[in-house]
């Protein structure tokens, strides 16, 4: 039988203006060279039914993380260094609008 990842954390805001923030980490039953931190996460933030600023890393591409349609690896040290680099981003996107 094959196991499954553990949810670890999620979270779910919705701004005022509509926007939504959505964070899940999964710890995986086992690493492997592509996700050797043994997490699957996604991190999400848009609006008008639209990603804006997201981090993840789907199988065949890693640790990424997008802004509109712009995409670039993202070098993962540690969960609460990506939720805090997530948020910084958030944070910035929030104060231009």
């Amino acid at each position: 039988m094959k196991k499954k990842a553990t949810l670890l954390f999620e979270d779910r805001t919705v701004y005022p203006d509509g926007a939504i923030l959505e964070m899940r980490i999964w710890r995986l039953p086992e690493r492997d060279a592509e996700r050797p931190h043994g997490l699957k996460y996604s991190l999400f933030y848009g609006r008008d039914g639209r990603r804006v600023i997201g981090y993840d890393n789907e199988r065949g591409k890693g640790d990424h993380r997008h802004y509109g349609s712009h995409e670039e690896p993202y070098v993962f040290s540690t969960a609460e260094r990506m939720v805090a680099d997530f948020l910084d981003d958030v944070e910035r996107e929030r104060s231009v609008k």
